[in-house]
């Protein structure tokens, strides 16, 4: 009785603690075998940009072109696994990321051709965007 107290005075009930344990187990399960779609496949690109955008952080105006980016690349055939996201890292002054998933060389060179991502790119990118970092990756 004294223990369920003790855990009942640190607001954690039996409940919450066992729920969580097979979290702790599932958490160090083997990678290689992982079949989760989250997972870089072989010759898939993962395309990231992180930015800064001349608008304030959480303004009307920077939702809008987050949506709007969302939106649009998200649209094009080629491109999976669409995310937009905000920075969090103290190690990185950069506030925004977009990230999407090409399956291969091919679709990346579609997707840096296709007319509405070099209509964004012209009509808003370079418009609203101060500064950003590209990066490319592989799985390894």
């Amino acid at each position: 009785m004294e223990r369920r107290n003790f855990f009942t005075r640190l607001g954690l009930g039996t409940f919450t603690i066992f729920t969580a344990m097979p979290l702790l187990s599932n958490s160090m399960e083997n990678t290689d075998s992982n079949t989760d779609a989250s997972v870089l496949k072989k010759g898939e690109i993962q395309h990231m940009v992180l930015f800064d955008l001349s608008h304030e952080k959480g303004s009307a105006m920077a939702e809008k072109f987050l949506k709007d980016g969302q939106t649009i690349l998200s649209a094009l055939p080629v491109v999976q696994n669409f995310q937009v996201l905000n920075q969090v890292s103290l190690k990185n002054d950069f506030t925004y990321g977009f990230s999407m998933v090409f399956a291969g060389q091919p679709d990346y060179t579609t997707y840096n051709n296709h007319p509405d991502h070099l209509a964004f790119v012209e009509n808003r990118w370079k418009k609203e965007v101060t500064r950003f970092l590209e990066i490319d990756f592989t799985s390894h």
